[in-house]
């Protein structure tokens, strides 16, 4: 049996409980970094979604604009075919398409602008998990590094106690033999 303060079936324990506690330690690491990537991946999920849907509204927008072009070149020529018929009417009818084409030219804008916005918030939300990510890396760094400490510091204790110990035991003993 040992003198010591911890005897080794402590020491056993202790040592288990510290590799269960770094164990403990990087599942969680490892689960805030699955969960990160995760958020990443559904924010790259989404600025493809919404890079896809200005696509669809910029054919749209080609198409409405072939269209409309192709209609007013119609309006010209039943003009012609019809001796010009009132410039009038056809002046109206080019106001209005172009009104509709710089309304939806506007929408598709404020689209593109929101959906910009919204990339540079997730881009920013990003960058301030990767800081929280780096800060805690750090703070574990930091923690160990005392941990590491407080062991010395404890061993040095108890060998100091240790060896007073034995210092009084032999005092003792010493006492008993001299009586």
């Amino acid at each position: 049996m040992g003198t010591g303060i911890c005897s080794r079936r402590q020491k056993g324990l202790l040592q288990t409980g510290f590799c269960l506690l770094t164990f403990v330690c990087l599942a969680v690491g490892l689960y805030m970094y699955n969960h990160l990537q995760q958020k990443v991946t559904q924010a790259e999920g989404l600025a493809s979604k919404y890079k896809q849907q200005q696509e669809a509204f910029s054919a749209q927008l080609q198409d409405t604009y072939s269209k409309r072009k192709s209609r007013m070149e119609q309006s010209v020529q039943r003009a012609r075919e019809t001796h010009k018929k009132s410039t009038l009417d056809f002046l109206v009818y080019k106001l209005e398409a172009q009104e509709a084409l710089n309304k939806e030219k506007q929408d598709s804008m404020n689209k593109y602008s929101a959906l910009s916005s919204q990339h540079k918030i997730l881009k920013n939300q990003h960058e301030d998990l990767r800081k929280q990510l780096q800060d805690l890396h750090l703070q574990h760094s930091t923690l160990k590094l005392e941990h590491r400490k407080t062991q010395e510091n404890h061993s040095q204790r108890i060998g100091q106690i240790q060896r007073e110990k034995d210092i009084e035991v032999s005092n003792l003993q010493g006492s008993f033999k001299g009586t």
